[in-house]
């Protein structure tokens, strides 16, 4: 599914956009503080992207990509199928735009589109305009559970 807004196309990405997408993950590890702990590869993307591990969807500009809504299949015990959302970045020049929006509600469409029962994401405390955005949007932030995990191989 394609949408498009002025110059601002949002399409489904392939294995194609793993350069791109992993470059924006690496602007969003800046942003958060975390570079350091992106060890990923992009031939890790291009195999997940291909065998439907992760799902994208891409913003556009003159065929430049300027955002990702990053996400995948999970279920809920408690709801059932869920998307969850790992990563969500509009590169800072593109900001303000309405592009976020339009990612979020594409990867929302998706995921009404799969017959999920919820979309669930984290934001870090401290990034007041993500937050901002996501409660304009209508999430919740739930701030009771603790993030638990444990890594099984180092890259």
């Amino acid at each position: 599914m394609n949408l498009s807004t002025n110059k601002t196309i949002i399409r489904t990405a392939d294995e194609n956009d793993a350069v791109a997408i992993l470059s924006l993950v690496r602007e969003l590890a800046v942003y958060e503080k975390s570079e350091d702990q992106v060890t990923t590869t992009v031939e890790v993307y291009k195999q997940s992207l291909k065998e439907g591990k992760i799902f994208c969807k891409l913003a556009e500009i003159d065929s430049k990509i300027v955002g990702i809504a990053l996400y995948y299949e999970t279920f809920s015990t408690w709801r059932g199928l869920m998307y969850y959302l790992e990563d969500f970045i509009v590169s800072e020049k593109y900001r303000g735009l309405g592009i976020g929006k339009m990612l979020m509600d594409a990867f929302i469409s998706e995921a009404k589109a799969a017959n999920a029962v919820l979309v669930k994401w984290q934001v870090i405390d401290w990034n007041e305009p993500a937050i901002k955005f996501y409660e304009n949007m209508g999430a919740t932030i739930e701030k009771e559970w603790w993030n638990v995990k444990m890594f099984i191989k180092e890259i």
